[in-house]
């Protein structure tokens, strides 16, 4: 047994191994379930992260209530695109292996030391990435408790190889980001707002105005459906801990600032 308190060790001794021992490439004409879009965003009291809710396979539309943003611990949250097969099985890891950590060592596992797991995971998954039908590139929205007196919220993004970068401000990813990551940039930047400086109301707002944007010109990804109400998912990451906004505070915000 491992005596560093690394749960996924743990699992490999016993004989586990992250997604299916396959070689070659995808059968002709399969068709992964995949899912998009995501971002992340600072705002004046920590981290907002949100996804929309559709999963497609190809042309066809799977499930419209996908849950993208993933709580791992009290304090960080995992947004997901990509393969939710492989990205749910990660995040489920992740969550036991934080865990494990916390009973077996009795602290907290270190800032550096969840993103190193979190790299580690993806590196594991490269085999079914490299076939096309289990790439995961998900975007880690924590808030450091250790970070100056109060703490700070901080968005890591990762690559298919489980390389690590911070973002300063924003991330976003998923086939809908090309369409919103400009628009980012220019509120964060010429806006006279930054986003760091942007409170809930107005950041959920925007975060509303661009997956609909996002939707608008990215078949994957999915609109806001009130008559079914369908909405994206929104979790806030801040001292207190996490928050998950609920559909009816989420409906009068997109009626207030997306559909006046």
């Amino acid at each position: 047994m491992p005596n560093d308190g690394d749960f996924f060790s743990l699992l490999k001794e016993s004989g586990y191994r992250l997604g299916a021992d396959v070689t070659g490439s995808a059968p002709a004409g399969f068709q992964p379930t995949e899912g998009t879009t995501i971002l992340s965003v600072n705002y004046d009291r920590g981290v907002l992260i949100a996804g929309d809710r559709r999963a497609t396979a190809g042309n066809s539309v799977i499930h419209d209530r996908a849950d993208k943003v993933l709580v791992i611990d009290d304090h960080s949250v995992m947004a997901i695109s990509g393969s939710p097969a492989m990205a749910y099985e990660i995040a489920r890891i992740l969550e036991h292996t934080f865990q494990y950590y916390r009973r077996s060592q009795l602290q907290e596992l270190s800032l550096e030391g969840k993103l190193r797991r979190v790299s580690r995971l993806i590196r594991e998954n490269l085999p079914m990435a490299l076939q096309g039908i289990g790439a995961v590139i998900p975007i880690f929205a924590i808030y450091d408790l250790g970070d100056g007196p109060e703490g700070k919220g901080k968005i890591f993004f990762y690559d298919a190889l489980g390389a690590q970068f911070e973002c300063a401000d924003f991330a976003t990813t998923g086939s809908g980001s090309p369409a919103i990551r400009g628009a980012l940039y220019y509120q964060n930047r010429w806006s006279g707002q930054p986003l760091a400086s942007m409170g809930l109301e107005a950041s959920v707002g925007l975060v509303l105005r661009l997956l609909e944007t996002a939707a608008e010109y990215d078949t994957a990804t999915g609109g806001t459906d009130r008559r079914a109400a369908i909405f994206p998912t929104i979790k806030t990451i801040s001292r207190e801990g996490i928050r998950d906004l609920p559909t009816e505070e989420i409906a009068r915000i997109y009626s207030e600032q997306v559909e006046r």
